[in-house]
């Protein structure tokens, strides 16, 4: 991730770690997921049974309102189902990212 980070530029000191930005989701309004599976999903947390249980995630389940944006409904690396997809506080956008985020902006400034 620090590698796409530097090469899209962004300056280190406005990225944080998971252990600083998970205490603030329960107080953020919206979070807004590209591209993204495993990282985000709370099976890592919520299953023992889960291939990926213990994985350090982003619990963006915990803020007001999450917006997905993938490509299509296929698993992560890991080839399990993310129940954060179908969480009442989840809405998925299909598609081209940036299309679905140009399309996602407009509503969020309404």
């Amino acid at each position: 991730m620090n590698v796409l980070l530097a090469e899209a530029k962004v300056p280190y000191d406005l990225v944080l770690e998971m252990d600083e930005i998970n205490a603030d989701f329960p107080h953020t309004d919206v979070v807004i997921v590209i591209g993204s599976n495993d990282i985000v999903n709370p099976s890592a947390e919520d299953d023992p049974d889960s291939p990926i249980a213990g994985m350090p995630v982003l619990e963006v389940w915990n803020a007001k309102q999450v917006f997905v944006s993938k490509r299509g409904q296929g698993t992560g690396y890991s080839g399990i189902e993310n129940p954060l997809f179908y969480k009442e506080n989840t809405r998925m956008f299909y598609g081209d990212a940036k299309s679905s985020i140009d399309q996602l902006i407009p509503m969020l400034k309404s």
